[in-house]
């Protein structure tokens, strides 16, 4: 397979770099943020939400709970979207299918993102001009060369952006992180990720779509011009015009959180395989895939695996010290010591009501703790748990993976 003109050029090493000292850097980006308007307590927050299919109506599920905030207009380009949005709305909420109509309003704070992953950027570019607060969906970006566009938005508007990445905002991946910075894992070389799933998505149903009810040639915004499709329309995840399979989907959230518990820089190589055991002849991208990462500033390798064909070690990060091993999940996380080493052997688990000796667990709510982070930092004007420098990085390492799945080489940065 030819790489895309998105993937054909890499992005400048040292700027990756210089994404990931900019939120590390206390000063810059904090004395951005908090000299622009903050809200009292007491104030409520009216909040538009865009691209309202499933997963943006599970966040409206939990924003709409949090004290303060109003769903105060909703926006999709299919009709059968926007209204189920507007359902979990406020009873007086707008409704549009142009989410620029919304950011012309002043009676909007702040905007809620979920559409495909081909508008991310553009919608949270558009939102800081206007003056709104984002919490966008991961991948913050949809290929490399987006990165510096949406930082520069977030950073010259001295806007609040909360890309969701929500493990960082779980409290017992937070303790997890105290354990690797306390130093007591020892020495880490190697990172092992997964997120395996056994779910058949291999046939094309009818979904009775009326091309009537989509504006598509909105949906498709960037993408090249192409008739309508209802699989892609309702599978993009899976093609590479709006989504970018696995990697971006899935092993984002696992190396953005591997990137908050080490301070890592961007990969400076990847390696990626990848086939279409299932889905040969309905998806672009492939069904089962694997990744290696080199991180030699911290003399680190991160390898993952990704299946839709076997749920084997679920979706778990895993760091392997020389004194211990730390396992997480969505649930839990347990050390494990290496042999003679004096490290005490513990777990966490959090929120578990099924048997034990299950092989993953991921009751807790990460949305609800990273929304509320969002909200918090709307009112205080503090960084976010995942700023949009943060978004940037961990969805380059996702893009190396693709390229060099596409071209079937080894991609790197350019130093």
């Amino acid at each position: 397979m030819t790489a895309s003109p998105a993937f054909s050029s890499l992005l400048d090493r040292r700027r990756l770099l210089q994404w990931g000292a900019a939120s590390a850097a206390a000063g810059l980006l904090s004395t951005q943020v908090e000299s622009a308007r903050g809200f009292a307590a007491n104030d409520t927050i009216e909040v538009a939400c865009v691209g309202t299919g499933g997963r943006c109506r599970r966040l409206m599920e939990r924003l709409g709970k949090l004290p303060g905030v109003r769903l105060a207009a909703v926006c999709d380009i299919w009709d059968v979207h926007r209204n189920m949005g507007l359902e979990l709305a406020d009873k007086a909420a707008l409704s549009e299918t142009d989410y620029r109509k919304l950011l012309d309003r002043s009676d909007i704070d702040a905007v809620l993102i979920g559409s495909p992953d081909h508008w991310h950027t553009p919608m949270t570019v558009d939102a800081c001009d206007a003056g709104k607060d984002v919490y966008v969906e991961k991948p913050l970006t949809h290929n490399l060369e987006e990165g510096q566009s949406v930082i520069d938005a977030q950073n010259r508007n001295k806007r609040i952006v909360q890309v969701g990445t929500q493990q960082r905002s779980m409290p017992h991946l937070i303790e997890a992180r105290e354990i690797i910075r306390s130093g007591e894992l020892g020495k880490i070389h190697k990172i092992q990720m997964s997120w395996n799933r056994n779910q058949e998505r291999w046939s094309r149903p009818d979904y009775k779509i009326n091309p009537q009810s989509v504006l598509w040639k909105q949906f498709l915004g960037s993408a090249p011009d192409q008739p309508f499709d209802e699989y892609r329309f309702r599978n993009w995840r899976w093609f590479w015009d709006f989504g970018g399979g696995i990697f971006t989907d899935l092993m984002v959230h696992w190396i953005d959180t591997a990137s908050w518990m080490l301070d890592l820089d961007a990969p400076s190589v990847a390696m990626s395989i990848g086939d279409q055991f299932a889905s040969a002849g309905l998806w672009e991208t492939p069904d089962t895939v694997q990744t290696l990462l080199r991180y030699p500033e911290q003399n680190l390798q991160a390898h993952f695996e990704g299946t839709f064909v076997n749920h084997r070690n679920r979706s778990m990060l895993e760091f392997m010290g020389t004194d211990a091993t730390l396992y997480c999940d969505r649930g839990r996380y347990e050390v494990h010591p290496q042999r003679h080493k004096r490290v005490t052997a513990r777990e966490r688990v959090d929120g578990v009501t099924g048997v034990r000796g299950a092989d993953f667990f991921e009751e807790v709510d990460g949305a609800v703790y990273h929304l509320a982070n969002w909200t918090d930092c709307i009112r205080t004007r503090k960084t976010p748990s995942c700023p949009a420098e943060q978004g940037v990085r961990s969805a380059a390492a996702a893009h190396l993976a693709n390229q060099s799945l596409r071209t079937g080489q080894a991609a790197r940065f350019k130093k």
